[in-house]
Formats: structure tokens, sequence, C-alpha cells
């Protein structure tokens, strides 16, 4: 029995669809919400233990160097572990996988919790957004297709990823510019909002599901530009193609340094590897260098004052490689949440190299840069950038100077492993 009315004659949902749609919808945003919040609480936990509780234990604390060398080399091991042995695996290699993939088997979800649990925290450089949203599609798409097979999974794999976008970054806006381009993309009548009423009810209700349960917010509290200047487009593009750089390099190292770790064949030998790596950029780069970087980030922001030109530097250069590293070695992570403390790091020194330069608008460069790098998206890059500062003087001026940032970065590679560079690939006939 057909549960939605079909369009009308020109393609768009009618109202009654978009409203009988919309519970399923809202729902999802609350799920989602819940699931990515239960992953933060239970990493937070287990971060507790790593990093507090058992340190002392041994006369050590979390900026101890040894401690975390140790700590980082004992989660390798242990992600290696769920990624070898546990059914399913893990899912997919998150170095090889967008923001939005397709739905995984629901066996595999438990394997893909512990190992972003372990590397969240365990301090590894990776953000939680693939995982969760490989997650959240996976339950939404096995409890809907029980519950209301009317429901297209195409449908539900959107607004699931809606939802979580819309957890993760604390507002349905983000999730509705991530996700312009693909709803614009579907051949169908109806104008664009008809498209994005769903997926933007989903990540509606998943920011404020995740409001309500007191999740982290991306937005941090910033001096203010009191007004425009010309000079501040050239002194802002500086900024941000410095940072843009700092993400092509990302990019470019990423497949080199992938192929490195999986040509060891066996999870546990890579993952392991990868975590002493990191315990060792833990070592030099310190504290600030490690996890997924929201907190830094808010730390650098907040308290500029008390990071010099020589460490922030150091922040910026240690937490690429962090990056780098963390998502070629397979942990299970996103790669946003770590480009922006590079982009705000980066911004910060713009702010003490270039005289005159506000504040918030080196933030908000140095973040739009690498994230528009990272993700090829222009409207999530400006979308980072304004959450950060909060400074609405500061959009006129990304929206110009993201365009010559744009030319910068679009022929470049991406920051993500295509199958012809994975180990043991076979690349494509050329054609004539």
């Amino acid at each position: 029995m057909q549960v939605t009315p079909a369009p009308d004659a020109t393609g768009a949902p009618s109202v009654r669809q978009l409203l009988v749609l919309s519970i399923p919808a809202l729902v999802i945003g609350a799920v989602s919400a819940l699931v990515l919040w239960l992953v933060d609480l239970l990493a937070e936990q287990l971060h507790g233990v790593l990093w507090t509780a058992l340190p002392a234990v041994f006369g050590a604390d979390a900026s101890t160097p040894w401690w975390i060398l140790v700590v980082l080399t004992a989660t390798g091991a242990a992600v290696g572990l769920v990624v070898q042995f546990v059914p399913g695996h893990a899912g997919a290699d998150s170095a090889t996988t967008e923001l939005s993939a397709p739905p995984l088997p629901i066996l595999v979800v438990p394997g893909l919790l512990l190992a972003v649990v372990l590397s969240l925290a365990g301090g590894v450089s990776l953000g939680p957004e693939n995982p969760i949203i490989a997650v959240n599609t996976a339950i939404a798409v096995a409890a809907l297709a029980r519950l209301a097979k009317a429901v297209p999974q195409q449908l539900v794999v959107l607004l699931a990823t809606a939802a979580t976008i819309g957890a993760l970054f604390g507002t349905p806006v983000a999730a509705a510019l991530v996700l312009t381009g693909t709803v614009a993309a579907v051949k169908a009548g109806g104008a664009l909002w008809d498209k994005l009423f769903l997926p933007l009810a989903a990540a509606g209700a998943g920011a404020v599901t995740m409001h309500l349960l007191g999740g982290a917010s991306l937005a941090f509290t910033v001096q203010p530009m009191n007004g425009v200047e010309p000079v501040f487009l050239l002194m802002g593009l500086l900024v941000a193609a410095v940072s843009a750089l700092a993400g092509i390099l990302a990019a470019w190292l990423l497949p080199l340094v992938h192929r490195a770790f999986h040509s060891l064949r066996h999870p546990l030998l890579y993952t392991t590897l990868g975590g002493l790596a990191l315990g060792i950029l833990g070592m030099i780069g310190g504290p600030m260098t490690l996890f997924k970087g929201l907190e830094q980030t808010g730390e650098l922001i907040e308290h500029p004052e008390r990071y010099g030109t020589g460490q922030l530097v150091l922040f910026a250069g240690i937490k690429i490689i962090a990056l780098v590293v963390a998502a070629a070695a397979g942990f299970r992570g996103g790669r946003i949440f770590p480009a922006v403390f590079i982009g705000v790091a980066i911004g910060l020194l713009g702010y003490a190299l270039i005289p005159g330069i506000p504040m918030s608008l080196a933030i908000a460069c140095g973040a739009l840069g690498i994230v528009l790098a990272a993700t090829k998206d222009g409207w999530i890059a400006i979308f980072v950038g304004i959450a950060l500062v909060g400074d609405p003087l500061v959009l006129p001026l990304l929206c110009v100077i993201v365009l010559p940032v744009w030319l910068l970065v679009t022929k470049a590679p991406e920051l993500v492993v295509h199958p012809s560079e994975r180990p043991g690939a076979v690349a494509p006939p050329a054609t004539s």
C-alpha cells in the first residue's frame, strides 16, 4: 500500500507528501544526533581513563611525552585488531570515502563504532564525521526498510547524511549548503526548496537535538571587524592561499603515505605503526596537536596571546602530518575537523605576521582555504569560516576571496584516496 501520495504532473512533491515524509525526517534527525552524542560521550569517558586516570597511576599526565607515545601506539594496535578481526572490518577505509557513501550492512556498525570511539579517545587526528554519517545511514536504512518500505532508500541516505551534518555543526545551514549541489542535480521537477525541505527537516532536528543534549559547538567568540577596507581582500587572500596550499600538500601526500602503510597488508601492523608515528608527532607537538581538534581550535581562538609564531607553525605543521598519517594508516574518522584546526593556526599566524589584518578575517580565511582544498566545496568552506568567528562583516569578503582560491584548488588533488591510488590497483587502460 502506498504510504505517501505520488508527486504531481511536474514531478514536484505535493504539500501532503512533504508533510507525511517530514515525520521520518524528524525522527532520523533526532536519532542521528543521539547516536553522535552517545559516541562523543563514550569517547569522552574513555578519554578520561586514558589521559587522566591511568597516567596519574604512573606519575605522568596528558602532556608527558612518553605517555603520549604509549597511548597512541596502543590505540593504533586496538584499532588494528578491530579492523582485522571484528566482523565487517569497521567498514570502508575512511581515507577512501567522502562524507556521503552507499549504506553499509547493519552488521558492520558495531565494529565501526568501536573503531571510531577508540580513535577519538586515543588522540588520533581525525574527526567523527565520515564514520558517524556511515553509522547513521546504515541504522536509518535498516530501520526504514522494515517500518516504511515506501520511503526510497536514496532519500533515507540523504536524510541521514543531512541529519548528521546538522548535528555535527550545530545548525541545519551546514547541511543545506553541503547538499545543495546534490539535490539540485536530481532530475525531478519542483523548486530547489522542495528538494531541500526534507533534508532541512532532518538536519534541523539533528541540530536542535544535539543542542538539547549539550553537544559541542563550532562557534567561538572573536573580536569583530570595525569596518571593511579594500586592502583586507588582499590580506585575506594571502592567508587563504597559504592555507589552501597546506591542504593541497596534504592531498598530495595522502595517497603516497596510504600506499606505504597499506603495503604491509595487515591492519594490525599498519595501524599500530601509524599509532607509533602519531605518538612521535604528539611528543613533538604536544597535546594541542592530538585529537580531532575542536577543543584545541577553541583554545587557539579564545587565547591567541598564549601562542607565538613558532608555536603556531609547529602546530600547523605537525597537525598536517598527523592528519595524513591518521587517514592513511587505517584509522576511522573524518578530515574536516583537524583541517579546521590547521586553518585556524594558519589564520592566527597570518594575524601575527600581517600588520592590520583583523583577527576575525584572518581566522575565517585560514579555515576557508584548507577546508576548500579538503572538500572542494565553496559553500561549506565559507560556512565554516563564518561559523568560527560569527562576524557578519567577514561574509562579503569571504565570498570574494573564495573565488581566486577556488582557481588554486579546483585542479589540485582531492584529500581522498581513489581506487587507482590504492596498493595493487591497476590503472584503467588509456583511451585514444
